[in-house]
């Protein structure tokens, strides 16, 4: 593969994992006035069931073409997905929403961790700096004082999931593989979600723009998002994955300005800023100062 082929296939993968990002952050007030009437664990449920279903019929072969490996490495990638969706989800009956938001943000911190230890990947001193000021910024936008209980602390757990998961991709993923890994995944997510909540029956939703919003969710958001975010860190590293998909909140806030007439506040612009320059840093900054060599480990 040449150089330029090289440059441009990394910044495929950045601008998918920034409209993913921003896919996540539109969501924001939609699944806000959604969990009014299903439950979360519910609308998970359905969710990832109604992503798989469309998965399968698009690409119906793709499960077929996976080797035993890249089959259990998907399995693994799914379960700590779904267990850190369950997680977060129940944080979030014990915490605000703002600080489950910075809480589960802090993967940014937990990724470049998690890659050195398990990776042995060298993470550069710019690298860490663009962790720092993403994690200043996510804490500018949502935190307004922090104590820390059990709703903080099993979100925590979830924040270190969504790290191994993003250090999985990075180390398990390939181009060819994105699409039989995703269905996979999103199969095996659904599978634990429905698990966790089938014991008390599932409730759907009653209304059109409802189910609108869960396909939005499901289709656009859940399947085509972990597609997107399975092929992208083929081609990437998972901390600088891990720093361009934490402007999330940055665009949450930004569609909950422009759609929900939230006010535009010195906090939003000054954290939204700092999770700005720090995905700028690792993205302009030559790749043999920002990144090393990511192995792909078997398992």
């Amino acid at each position: 593969m040449s150089p330029e082929h090289t440059r441009r296939t990394t910044l495929l993968a950045s601008l998918a994992l920034l409209g993913l990002a921003a896919c996540w952050g539109s969501t924001f007030f939609l699944i806000k006035d959604l969990l009014d009437r299903v439950p979360t664990l519910d609308f998970l449920a359905l969710r990832f069931t109604i992503a798989s279903l469309a998965l399968l019929i698009v690409a119906p072969r793709a499960l077929g073409r996976l080797s035993p490996v890249v089959r259990k490495h998907a399995v693994v990638l799914g379960a700590l997905y779904g267990v850190a969706q369950i997680l977060q989800t129940a944080g979030l009956a014990h915490t605000p929403a703002s600080i489950s938001g910075f809480v589960t943000g802090l993967y940014v911190v937990f990724t470049p961790l998690l890659a050195a230890a398990i990776l042995h990947t060298r993470i550069p001193p710019i690298t860490w700096v663009a962790v720092l000021l993403a994690t200043v910024g996510l804490a500018v936008l949502a935190l307004n004082g922090l104590s820390i209980g059990y709703g903080e602390l099993i979100t925590l757990a979830s924040a270190v999931l969504y790290a191994l998961h993003i250090v999985g991709l990075g180390a398990w993923s390939t181009a060819q593989d994105a699409v039989g890994m995703t269905i996979l995944q999103v199969m095996v997510i659904a599978v634990i979600c429905t698990l966790a909540t089938a014991h008390d029956g599932i409730v759907l939703p009653d209304r059109t723009g409802d189910w609108l919003s869960v396909l939005y969710m499901a289709v656009v958001v859940g399947a085509l998002g972990l597609l997107g975010q399975t092929w992208a860190q083929a081609h990437l590293p998972p901390t600088r994955s891990a720093i361009i998909m934490s402007m999330e909140p940055v665009f949450a806030s930004f569609f909950a300005v422009w759609l929900g007439g939230e006010d535009v506040t010195t906090r939003l612009l000054l954290g939204g800023a700092m999770v700005l320059v720090a995905m700028l840093t690792v993205e302009l900054a030559p790749r043999r100062v920002v990144e090393g060599e990511v192995p792909h480990i078997a398992v």
